[in-house]
C-alpha cells in the first residue's frame, strides 16, 4: 500500500479549500445583508456621512471601471453578486499563492531525499 506524498496531500488540501471558498463565494454571497456595515451605520447615525469626501480614493483605482461596490458594472444583479464572489475568491487566492511562492523561493526543501 502506497501513501500519497506530502506534495500530493498539500495540493489536495489547497484545492479542496479553494473549492469550498468558491462555493461559499458564489452561492452564499447573494444572501449577504443589504444593510450598511458598522462604519456606514455609525456615519448615518451620527450624521457625518453627508460630510464625506465626494471624490473617493477608490474611484482612482484601475479596477473601479469594472467593480461597483460588491457588484460588477453592467451585469444583472442576480448574476453580478455571485460573479463578484467568484472573482474575489480567485483574486484573494492568487495573491496569497503568489506571496507564498515568493516567500519560499529562496528556501531549500528540508525533506530532500538523501542518497543511501
Amino acid at each position: 500500500m502506497t501513501h500519497p506524498s506530502s506534495e500530493t496531500r498539500n495540493r489536495v488540501f489547497v484545492m479542496s479549500g479553494l473549492g469550498i471558498a468558491i462555493l461559499i463565494g458564489v452561492f452564499l454571497s447573494p444572501f449577504a445583508s443589504q444593510k450598511p456595515d458598522g462604519l456606514d451605520r455609525v456615519a448615518e447615525d451620527l450624521k457625518f456621512d453627508e460630510k464625506a469626501v465626494v471624490e473617493h480614493a477608490g474611484r482612482k483605482l484601475p479596477f473601479f471601471q469594472i467593480l461597483d461596490g460588491y457588484n460588477l458594472r453592467g451585469v444583472p444583479t442576480e448574476i453580478a453578486t455571485p460573479l463578484s464572489g467568484l472573482l474575489g475568491v480567485l483574486v484573494t487566492f492568487g495573491v496569497a499563492w503568489g506571496v507564498g511562492k515568493l516567500a519560499v523561493r529562496g528556501s531549500s526543501p528540508s525533506d530532500e531525499a538523501s542518497p543511501e
